[in-house]
Protein backbone atom coordinates (compact mmCIF):
# COMPACT_ATOMS: atom_id res chain seq x y z
CA UNK A 1 0.00 0.00 0.00
CA UNK A 2 1.22 3.66 -0.73
CA UNK A 3 1.70 5.90 1.56
CA UNK A 4 0.05 8.56 1.82
CA UNK A 5 1.64 12.23 3.17
CA UNK A 6 -0.68 14.82 5.45
CA UNK A 7 -0.06 17.39 2.28
CA UNK A 8 -0.73 14.88 0.16
CA UNK A 9 -4.00 14.15 1.69
CA UNK A 10 -4.92 17.64 2.06
CA UNK A 11 -4.61 18.19 -1.33
CA UNK A 12 -6.51 15.11 -2.55
CA UNK A 13 -9.57 16.00 0.12
CA UNK A 14 -9.53 19.65 -1.25
CA UNK A 15 -9.81 18.53 -4.54
CA UNK A 16 -12.57 15.96 -3.26
CA UNK A 17 -14.68 18.15 -1.07
CA UNK A 18 -14.86 21.06 -3.67
CA UNK A 19 -16.22 18.07 -6.29
CA UNK A 20 -19.44 17.62 -4.15
CA UNK A 21 -20.57 18.76 -0.26
CA UNK A 22 -19.19 16.06 2.33
CA UNK A 23 -19.38 16.24 6.20
CA UNK A 24 -16.63 15.92 8.77
CA UNK A 25 -17.40 12.02 9.10
CA UNK A 26 -17.13 11.10 5.59
CA UNK A 27 -13.71 12.83 5.53
CA UNK A 28 -12.55 11.46 8.83
CA UNK A 29 -13.74 7.91 7.50
CA UNK A 30 -11.83 8.35 4.39
CA UNK A 31 -8.34 9.32 6.12
CA UNK A 32 -8.91 6.89 8.50
CA UNK A 33 -9.09 4.22 5.53
CA UNK A 34 -5.82 5.69 4.26
CA UNK A 35 -4.16 5.09 7.33
CA UNK A 36 -3.17 8.47 8.39
CA UNK A 37 -2.53 9.37 11.58
CA UNK A 38 -5.68 10.88 14.07
CA UNK A 39 -3.20 13.95 15.16
CA UNK A 40 -3.04 14.39 11.49
CA UNK A 41 -6.52 13.94 10.84
CA UNK A 42 -7.52 16.61 13.17
CA UNK A 43 -5.45 19.03 11.36
CA UNK A 44 -6.35 18.12 8.06
CA UNK A 45 -9.91 18.46 8.77
CA UNK A 46 -9.56 21.91 10.99
CA UNK A 47 -7.56 23.45 7.84
CA UNK A 48 -10.16 22.23 5.39
CA UNK A 49 -13.23 23.54 7.40
CA UNK A 50 -11.02 26.81 8.32
CA UNK A 51 -10.60 26.81 4.41
CA UNK A 52 -14.79 26.81 4.21
CA UNK A 53 -14.08 23.14 2.10
CA UNK A 54 -16.19 21.37 4.59
CA UNK A 55 -19.28 23.37 6.12
CA UNK A 56 -21.34 21.18 7.83
CA UNK A 57 -24.19 23.74 7.72
CA UNK A 58 -23.93 23.76 4.55
CA UNK A 59 -24.14 20.22 3.95
CA UNK A 60 -27.20 19.58 5.66
CA UNK A 61 -29.28 21.71 3.86
CA UNK A 62 -27.77 20.45 0.71
CA UNK A 63 -28.32 16.63 1.56
CA UNK A 64 -31.82 17.91 3.10
CA UNK A 65 -32.55 19.18 -0.13
CA UNK A 66 -31.72 16.32 -2.64
CA UNK A 67 -32.99 14.09 -0.27
CA UNK A 68 -36.34 15.73 0.04
CA UNK A 69 -36.54 16.35 -4.08
CA UNK A 70 -34.94 14.02 -5.97
CA UNK A 71 -34.99 10.74 -3.08
CA UNK A 72 -38.48 11.71 -1.64
CA UNK A 73 -37.74 11.09 1.51
CA UNK A 74 -39.64 12.22 4.49
CA UNK A 75 -38.22 14.39 7.46
CA UNK A 76 -37.56 11.53 9.94
CA UNK A 77 -35.72 9.51 7.95
CA UNK A 78 -33.64 12.13 6.52
CA UNK A 79 -33.19 12.90 10.14
CA UNK A 80 -31.82 9.34 10.84
CA UNK A 81 -29.63 9.53 7.69
CA UNK A 82 -27.99 12.94 8.89
CA UNK A 83 -27.40 11.26 12.66
CA UNK A 84 -25.47 8.37 11.00
CA UNK A 85 -23.53 11.26 9.55
CA UNK A 86 -22.81 12.08 12.48
CA UNK A 87 -24.29 15.77 12.64
CA UNK A 88 -25.71 17.02 15.76
CA UNK A 89 -29.35 17.22 15.60
CA UNK A 90 -29.34 21.03 16.58
CA UNK A 91 -27.30 21.68 13.51
CA UNK A 92 -30.21 19.64 10.99
CA UNK A 93 -33.31 20.47 12.97
CA UNK A 94 -33.62 24.23 11.79
CA UNK A 95 -33.00 23.07 8.19
CA UNK A 96 -35.55 20.16 8.29
CA UNK A 97 -38.29 22.94 9.54
CA UNK A 98 -37.40 25.00 6.47
CA UNK A 99 -39.04 22.44 4.18
CA UNK A 100 -42.31 24.24 2.89
CA UNK A 101 -45.69 22.38 4.86
CA UNK A 102 -47.41 22.09 1.51
CA UNK A 103 -44.81 21.18 -0.45
CA UNK A 104 -44.16 18.47 1.90
CA UNK A 105 -47.83 16.87 1.93
CA UNK A 106 -47.56 16.94 -2.26
CA UNK A 107 -44.39 15.43 -2.40
CA UNK A 108 -46.42 12.66 0.02
CA UNK A 109 -49.82 13.00 -1.70
CA UNK A 110 -47.86 12.27 -5.40
CA UNK A 111 -45.89 9.02 -3.93
CA UNK A 112 -49.78 7.79 -2.31
CA UNK A 113 -51.48 8.12 -5.51
CA UNK A 114 -48.16 6.24 -7.43
CA UNK A 115 -48.11 3.76 -4.61
CA UNK A 116 -51.83 3.27 -4.99
CA UNK A 117 -51.79 2.16 -8.72
CA UNK A 118 -49.14 -0.61 -8.04
CA UNK A 119 -50.75 -2.02 -4.66
CA UNK A 120 -52.57 -5.26 -4.78
CA UNK A 121 -54.63 -5.17 -1.77
CA UNK A 122 -58.13 -7.15 -0.49
CA UNK A 123 -60.19 -4.25 0.58
CA UNK A 124 -59.82 -0.69 1.59
CA UNK A 125 -58.25 -1.12 4.71
CA UNK A 126 -55.56 -3.54 3.61
CA UNK A 127 -54.36 -0.96 0.86
CA UNK A 128 -54.55 1.83 3.44
CA UNK A 129 -51.73 -0.39 5.73
CA UNK A 130 -49.79 -0.64 2.98
CA UNK A 131 -49.60 2.73 2.03
CA UNK A 132 -48.93 3.66 5.43
CA UNK A 133 -46.35 1.01 5.88
CA UNK A 134 -44.86 2.27 2.47
CA UNK A 135 -44.94 5.88 3.54
CA UNK A 136 -43.42 5.43 7.37
CA UNK A 137 -40.80 3.54 5.72
CA UNK A 138 -40.09 6.66 3.21
CA UNK A 139 -39.37 8.42 6.36
CA UNK A 140 -42.61 10.40 6.67
CA UNK A 141 -45.02 11.10 9.87
CA UNK A 142 -48.27 9.25 10.69
CA UNK A 143 -50.15 12.84 10.94
CA UNK A 144 -48.95 13.43 7.43
CA UNK A 145 -49.68 10.18 5.75
CA UNK A 146 -53.18 9.64 7.75
CA UNK A 147 -53.90 13.34 6.39
CA UNK A 148 -53.21 12.80 3.07
CA UNK A 149 -54.86 9.24 2.94
CA UNK A 150 -57.67 10.44 4.28
CA UNK A 151 -57.60 13.01 1.92
CA UNK A 152 -57.56 10.72 -0.65
CA UNK A 153 -60.13 8.88 0.23
CA UNK A 154 -62.79 12.06 0.36
CA UNK A 155 -61.39 12.42 -3.26
CA UNK A 156 -62.05 8.83 -4.22
CA UNK A 157 -65.74 9.22 -2.74
CA UNK A 158 -66.24 12.54 -4.82
CA UNK A 159 -65.68 10.76 -7.93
Amino acid sequence: MIEITETDALSRLAAYCSTAEHCRAEVTEKLQRWGISYDAIDRIINRLEQEKYIDEERFCRAFIHDKYRFAKWGKIKIGQALQLKKIPQRVFFQYLNEIDEDEYLAVLNDLLAAKRKSVHAENEFELNNKLVRFALSRGFEMKDIRHCITLSDENDDLE
